[in-house]
C-alpha cells in the first residue's frame, strides 16, 4: 500500500522535474480533492462575499432584518434544544433500563417522525391546531370558546414542531448510550447508596453525555437548516432571508452574505459541541453479560406507557392521520396528469443523485484506505462538511461561480452560440446535481466506509497474492464485499434528496417541480388539503430507511 501511495506521488512525466516546493500528492489525494472542491468552492465563494458590499441593501438588512433574524435563531435554538433533550432523554432512559407495558413497540415505534419532514409535521399541526383547526373547532363546540387555547402560528409553534420532529435524534443515542451502560450506572449508584432518581441523575445522565451533546447537536444544525417549516410559520430566519435576498430583492451578493453569516453560525456550533464533548468518552467497560430491564409496575409503569403514547401520538399518529383525511377529500380531484410529473422529477432526481453520491463516496472512502495520510483524510472530511451546510447556502456558493462561468463562456463563444442566449450551465440538472452532491456527501460516506472498514487488510494481500490489484481490486474484491453500505447509501440519499427543498426549488430547472416543490407551494398559499397528496407519498418512501433503522437496532439491542 504504501509503495502504491509513493510511486503515485513521485511519478511524473518525462523531461519534468519536480520543483523543491511541489508538494507531494498521490493520486488519491487528488481524486478525494477534486470531490471536495465541489463543497470546498461554494463555501469559499460565500466567505469571499463580502468583498463586494451593497452598502444600502446591507444598511437595509442591518438595520431592520438582521436584530430580529439573529433574536429569532436564537429562541430556535434554545427551545429547539431544550425540547429534544425533554423528549430524547427521558425516552431513551424508560426504553432503554425498564420494561414497562409495550415497550417494545415503543422501542422502534418512537422513531417514526424521522420519516416525516418537518415541514410536513408543520403544516399538519397548524391544520390540526390553528383557530380553524379540528381541536380548537371542537372545544368551540363543547365549551363555546377557544380563546384560552394557545396560538400554534407563534415563536412557541415552531419550537413545538421542530422538537417534535426532531427528537429522535436524541432519543436514538440517548438510547444507545443508556442501553450499553445504565443498569450499569445505576448498580453503582446504589453501591454507594444512592436512590435510583439520583443515580440517574449523578451517574447516568453525566456519563451519556457525550452521545446527549451528539444528539442536540444533530437537532440543532438540522434547525438551523430548516427551510420549509419556518416558510411555513412566516417565521423569519436565516434560510427564508437568504432566499427572499435572492428572489425577491433580486441582490445574489446580499443573499450570499446573509449565507455567510449563517455558516459561520453553523461553525461555531460545531465548535461549540467539540468544546462540550471535550475530547471524551465514556466507557461501561466490557459488556459480559446482558443486563435485565427494570420492571415497571402500576402508575410507574402507565406513566411512561402514557408518556410514549403521548409522544407518538403528536410527532406521528394525528399528522399522519391528518394528511389521509385530507387526502380522502381531495385525491379524486386533484390527482391528475401533473402528478405523475411530479413523482417522475423527484425519482428522476433522487437516483441520479444517489447514484452520483454513492460513487464520490466509494472514491473517497476508498482513496482514504489507500492513502491514509493526513492530508487525505482531511479531504475527505472537507468533502463531508457539506451536510452540516444548509442547504440554501449551497445554493447560492454554487450557483455564483456558475454563473460567472456562464458569462465567460458566452463572452469568449460569441456568435458560435445561438441568438440570445443567455445560460449555459444555469438552470441545468447539473447544478442541481453538484448541490446535492455538496449536501449528501456525508449520508452516503458513512454508509459505505463503515462497510469499508470490515475488509480486512489479509483479505486484500489475499487478492493481490492472486494477482489482483489496482482498479480491479475495488471492482473485483471490494464493491462486492461492499453491496449492502452501498445500497443503503444510495437509499439513504434517496430519501433525503426526495424530501429536499431549498436546493431544488432555488436551483431547479424550469418545470421541473417535485412533490417536495409541489409541497411548498400549495402550504405557501395555505392550501393544506391539496398539500396532503404530494405529503403522504414522502412520508411512505420516507418510512423504508427508518424501518430498516428500525429493525438494525433491534438487533443490536437483542445482542446486547
Amino acid at each position: 500500500m504504501h509503495g502504491e501511495t509513493s510511486s503515485s506521488a513521485t511519478t511524473y512525466s518525462p523531461g519534468w522535474r519536480k520543483p523543491a516546493w511541489w508538494p507531494a500528492v498521490s493520486r488519491w489525494q487528488a481524486l478525494a480533492a477534486l470531490i471536495s472542491s465541489v463543497t470546498v468552492l461554494p463555501l469559499l465563494v460565500i466567505a469571499l462575499s463580502f468583498a463586494d458590499v451593497n452598502a444600502d441593501i446591507w444598511a437595509h438588512l442591518s438595520e431592520f432584518v438582521l436584530p430580529r433574524l439573529l433574536a429569532n435563531t436564537a429562541l430556535l435554538l434554545l427551545g429547539v434544544g431544550v425540547g429534544v433533550l425533554l423528549l430524547g432523554v427521558p425516552l431513551g432512559w424508560l426504553v432503554a433500563v425498564h420494561e414497562f407495558p409495550g415497550r417494545r413497540v415503543f422501542n422502534w415505534a418512537l422513531m417514526l417522525p424521522l420519516a416525516m419532514p418537518a415541514y410536513v409535521m408543520a403544516f399538519t399541526q397548524i391544520g390540526l391546531l390553528d383557530f380553524s383547526g379540528v381541536l380548537q373547532s371542537w372545544l368551540r363546540e363543547v365549551w363555546g370558546s377557544s380563546a384560552w387555547f394557545p396560538p400554534i402560528r407563534s415563536r412557541g409553534g415552531v419550537v413545538l414542531v421542530m422538537s417534535l420532529a426532531l427528537y429522535p435524534y436524541v432519543y436514538l443515542l440517548a438510547r444507545d448510550a443508556f442501553a450499553s451502560q445504565g443498569r450499569r450506572a445505576l448498580e453503582a449508584a446504589q453501591s454507594l447508596g444512592l436512590s435510583p432518581w439520583q443515580g440517574f441523575w449523578r451517574v447516568a445522565l453525566p456519563m451519556a453525555r457525550p452521545w446527549l451533546i451528539g444528539g442536540v447537536s444533530l437537532a440543532l444544525m438540522e434547525a438551523l437548516a430548516d427551510f420549509g417549516t419556518v416558510s411555513i410559520f412566516s417565521f423569519d430566519a436565516f434560510t427564508t432571508a437568504i432566499y427572499k435576498a435572492w428572489f425577491a430583492m433580486f441582490s445574489l451578493s446580499s443573499a450570499s452574505q446573509l449565507s455567510s453569516l449563517l455558516v459561520l453560525l453553523v461553525f461555531a456550533l460545531i465548535w461549540l459541541e467539540q468544546r462540550l464533548r471535550g475530547g471524551r468518552a465514556y466507557h461501561a467497560g466490557r459488556l459480559a453479560q446482558p443486563q435485565p430491564r427494570l420492571p415497571l409496575h402500576g402508575w410507574p409503569a402507565a406513566l411512561a406507557c402514557g408518556f410514549a403514547s403521548l409522544v407518538l401520538l403528536l410527532a406521528f399518529v394525528l399528522p399522519f392521520g391528518q394528511l389521509l383525511v385530507w387526502v380522502a377529500r381531495v385525491w379524486e380531484a386533484d390527482l391528475d396528469a401533473r402528478y405523475i410529473d411530479f413523482v417522475w422529477h423527484s425519482l428522476a432526481l433522487a437516483i441520479m443523485a444517489a447514484a452520483l453520491v454513492t460513487l464520490c463516496a466509494l472514491a473517497l472512502s476508498y482513496a482514504q484506505r489507500r492513502d491514509p495520510s493526513p492530508t487525505a483524510r482531511l479531504w475527505v472530511r472537507l468533502a463531508t462538511l457539506g451536510y452540516a451546510v444548509p442547504g440554501t447556502v449551497l445554493a447560492v456558493g454554487l450557483f455564483i461561480p456558475v454563473a460567472a462561468l456562464d458569462n465567460l463562456l458566452i463572452a469568449w463563444l460569441g456568435a458560435a452560440l445561438p441568438e440570445g442566449t443567455t445560460a449555459i450551465f444555469k438552470g441545468t440538472l447539473a447544478v442541481m446535481l453538484l448541490a446535492y452532491l455538496a449536501r449528501f456527501a456525508a449520508v452516503g460516506f458513512s454508509s459505505v466506509d463503515a462497510a469499508m472498514q470490515r475488509i480486512t487488510r489479509s483479505q486484500e494481500e489475499t487478492a493481490r497474492s492472486l494477482g489482483v490489484a489496482g482498479f480491479a481490486l475495488l471492482r473485483r474484491v471490494h464493491v462486492p464485499m461492499l453491496r449492502g453500505g452501498l445500497l443503503t447509501a444510495v437509499l439513504m440519499v434517496c430519501v433525503d434528496v426526495m424530501k429536499e427543498i431549498p436546493i431544488t426549488l432555488m436551483t431547479r430547472p424550469f418545470g421541473w417541480d417535485t412533490l417536495a416543490v409541489r409541497i411548498f407551494e400549495m402550504t405557501s398559499e395555505g392550501e393544506w388539503e391539496r398539500a396532503a397528496l404530494p405529503a403522504v407519498a414522502l412520508v411512505l418512501v420516507g418510512l423504508l430507511p427508518v424501518l430498516l433503522l428500525a429493525r438494525a437496532s433491534s438487533h443490536t439491542g437483542a445482542r446486547r
